[in-house]
């Protein structure tokens, strides 16, 4: 194995005046909370695209245009990213994008057109696509040094705190303007960040030079070149990802639009599904110790495309909610056991990578349903969903020989 880095924080106390080591546990749980609130922030966003969709008079293709300007904010920041975080650290990049996240929320409900729409989305799109690639890099540092993959756990965090920020919209959809719950958001976002900004920028990872895989680490990806490793992988989180971010932004309209769900109801829609994601990643520890990287992502795969083809197609609510839970715990695992790999065998830079592809699938993929769906119909644009999720489950099997199990 590598060196795996030290925590240490900033205050003396160690012998010899060095810095003391920072407990993983108080570190797990700051990353933690940023990965909850980024799933609150997001979910609470998307679960008012219908009522801005039409505070804006935003068709399903316009939207979708609109919408790619979460993409194109993302991916060019998600690819600068990794850069930021050697040279600053990916701690105190995370909290920078966190509380840039928690200002641009408040941004969209204050357009009335589809291009100021797109301009604010920009903005969002770089805060969250910032965020995402600092804590993965952040989490991947942790993981070395607790020598158990634990990815599972933080990305659980994500969807719990998404179940929590649609469920949150869910409730006041119907009596509280888009206006003032998203400003409420801004501000529930800059609190959290304020209070635990502190334990993540006192601690920190030593410098770690660019890990170079050797025989005796790595016996499985040898023969392989690491960045076509990176890439696989990356790809493999594009496919799970693009179907994350059509449940999240398009799931809520399937079910008002086509299904007649009432805004409640639809809105529970995304926090079922981000339940059944939590559950599925609370496990994903135990399942990567007990059937290893491969097995789970092809599972995982299977169960998805299972699951979303269900979800589009049913002919009722009640069926698609089933659908879409079942969605929800096949794609648990596949994003973090792939974006943890990434990073475990390139760093910060592998991190970015897979990121970049595997955020770029979840914001690509709501514009390229709003335009399949003005072709054909949203709940046929949605079955894409289970085709891209086979692929990851036969791309989790090409990559069983990048993999350590």
């Amino acid at each position: 194995m590598p060196q795996v880095n030290k925590l240490r924080t900033a205050q003396p106390g160690g012998p010899g005046g060095d810095p003391a080591p920072l407990s993983s546990a108080r570190l797990r749980t700051a990353l933690t909370v940023f990965f909850a609130l980024d799933g609150f922030l997001f979910a609470g966003w998307v679960v008012r695209i219908p009522a801005i969709k039409q505070q804006t008079g935003a068709t399903a293709s316009t939207l979708g245009l609109a919408l790619l300007g979460v993409s194109a904010g993302a991916v060019i920041t998600m690819t600068l990213t990794g850069r930021l975080c050697r040279r600053h650290g990916s701690h105190a990049v995370t909290v920078v994008c966190a509380v840039l996240l928690s200002l641009s929320i408040a941004l969209p409900a204050q357009t009335d057109s589809v291009l100021t729409l797109g301009l604010v989305l920009l903005l969002f799109g770089a805060a969250y696509g910032g965020l995402n690639v600092s804590m993965n890099s952040a989490a991947v540092d942790l993981i070395a040094s607790l020598r158990r993959p634990v990815m599972p756990s933080f990305h659980a965090a994500f969807s719990f705190g998404g179940m929590a920020g649609a469920g949150l919209g869910g409730l006041v959809a119907g009596g509280l303007s888009p206006t003032a719950h998203l400003f409420a958001l801004m501000g529930i976002g800059l609190l959290v960040t304020a209070v635990t900004a502190p334990v993540l920028l006192r601690g920190r990872a030593a410098p770690e030079p660019e890990p170079v895989p050797h025989a005796t680490e790595q016996p499985n990806v040898t023969d392989v070149p690491r960045r076509r490793v990176v890439i696989l992988f990356g790809v493999i989180a594009l496919c799970t990802a693009y179907g994350e971010g059509a449940l999240a932004e398009w799931g809520a309209l399937h079910l008002t639009q086509d299904l007649g769900a009432a805004p409640g109801l639809a809105a529970a829609g995304y926090s079922l599904f981000a339940l059944t994601m939590g559950i599925g990643r609370l496990t994903g520890t135990a399942l990567l110790e007990r059937f290893g990287q491969t097995r789970t992502l092809v599972a995982g795969g299977s169960t998805a495309a299972a699951g979303m083809l269900l979800g589009a197609l049913a002919p009722a609510v009640w069926p698609a909610l089933l659908g879409f839970a079942v969605t929800g715990l096949g794609l648990a695992n596949i994003f973090p056991v792939a974006v943890g790999r990434a990073g475990a065998l390139a760093g910060p830079g592998g991190v970015a990578a897979a990121s970049t592809l595997g955020y770029g699938g979840m914001l690509l993929g709501p514009p390229v349903i709003g335009f399949l769906a003005d072709w054909s119909s949203l709940p046929v644009a949605l079955t894409t969903v289970t085709l891209l999720a086979a692929t990851a489950a036969a791309l989790g099997w090409a990559a069983r020989n990048a993999t350590n199990t």
